[in-house]
């Protein structure tokens, strides 16, 4: 008997409490995957003292963040200081609203939810700078500094990387992208084009190995030097829910949603679960760049970003909008054509980038070596 404005403003409610909640429990479990994880790929054990397999170490470390003191600095800016961390999260949950998990299955559906989704996820270069700048450390500002320059970079490329997805399915709806895919996923049609938007969202989300923004080794912890308690609580699980967000933006735009796999269509397997599969598999590959990669330095991080990630989304856009012109329904000649390419740029790009080693001088023998007893 309620009028149907008030049911969904009520229902819209509800289920952006429900999602909230949920990611924010996903995300503290997260932290316990990752980390296993890591320990099992460095031949460690990891967290392990907490419940079976230290399963209960995120509820462990939530109390332990609840009871200690939570400082703000004299000097910081503290109305900017508290509201950095929330900006962070919010913009991190507010992406999953527009997120097709399966049919009908997102809170809202607009025309242009592409747009919005990389509109929303370059706000965290804001909230990063304001939590560097607030902080009045000069290591928090460096590394706020480092941020903004990254994030801006590498969001050029990652944003040009999805321009052959918009021509494909001629749309800027996450809906209508992945309605895009029934046939072929576009991981198969523009190699060049995913593995670009892979590697600049890694660097967005500031992990290894373009973590640079936070070192512990040069920077003391980057722009969060000063926080601790729950703010720094809420940066962590920021950064904890940034893979699973990747994975599933990753999974919309390049791997068709919640479309099942053709081969495997016939199984009765519900979209949301083709979806968190597909999530899931993501996921492992970021653990295991994070896991085995080395630390870049900021000079290299940034020459990557405009030296081969900007040419490789160009030729991407390029290539697509040539196949749209010449060979639109062709689809398997489009694939192979791709793919080629796709192996040689890979195949150039290894070599030019893997004859900079650096060159060590031959050890001179010390004089005394060789003076007689």
């Amino acid at each position: 008997f309620l009028p149907d404005k008030l049911v969904f403003t009520i229902s819209g409610l509800i289920m952006s409490v429900a999602i909230c909640t949920f990611l924010i429990g996903l995300g503290s479990v997260y932290t316990w995957f990752e980390r296993r994880v890591i320990a099992r790929f460095q031949n460690r054990s990891g967290p392990n003292r907490w419940g079976p397999f230290g399963i209960l170490q995120p509820i462990a470390d939530a109390v332990k963040l609840l009871i200690k003191e939570d400082i703000i600095p004299a000097t910081a800016d503290k109305m900017v200081f508290i509201a950095a961390p929330i900006i962070f999260l919010c913009t991190t949950l507010l992406v999953y609203a527009f997120l097709p998990l399966g049919i009908d299955s997102q809170l809202g559906n607009i025309n242009v939810a592409l747009l919005f989704v990389l509109g929303i996820t370059s706000v965290n270069a804001l909230s990063v700078f304001m939590a560097g700048w607030a902080s009045r450390n000069k290591y928090a500002t460096l590394g706020a500094i480092r941020a903004v320059a990254m994030l801006i970079s590498y969001e050029v490329p990652m944003a040009i990387s999805l321009m052959g997805i918009v021509m494909v399915s001629q749309s800027l709806s996450l809906v209508g992208i992945v309605n895009a895919q029934s046939n072929i996923p576009f991981i198969i049609l523009q190699p060049l084009g995913a593995i670009t938007f892979m590697i600049a969202a890694i660097a967005e989300m500031s992990r290894a190995p373009f973590d640079m923004i936070e070192s512990e080794s040069e920077l003391i912890g980057g722009y969060i030097t000063e926080y601790a308690g729950m703010k720094f609580a809420v940066f962590q699980l920021s950064e904890f829910l940034a893979p699973i967000f990747t994975a599933s933006l990753f999974t919309v735009l390049f791997l068709g949603g919640s479309n099942p796999l053709k081969f495997l269509e016939f199984l009765p397997i519900p979209g949301i679960l083709w979806f968190a599969s597909k999530s899931f598999v993501i996921t492992a590959i970021l653990l295991w760049f994070r896991s085995t990669w080395p630390r870049l330095r900021i000079d290299q991080i940034m020459g990557f970003a405009w030296k081969v990630l900007m040419p490789a989304a160009i030729l991407n856009t390029l290539l697509v909008g040539l196949e749209l012109v010449f060979i639109r329904d062709n689809y398997i000649l489009q694939i192979i054509i791709n793919m080629l390419i796709f192996v040689v740029f890979i195949y150039l790009i290894a070599n030019i980038l893997g004859q900079k080693r650096l060159k060590l001088k031959e050890p001179v023998p010390s004089e005394l070596a060789n003076m007689d007893a």
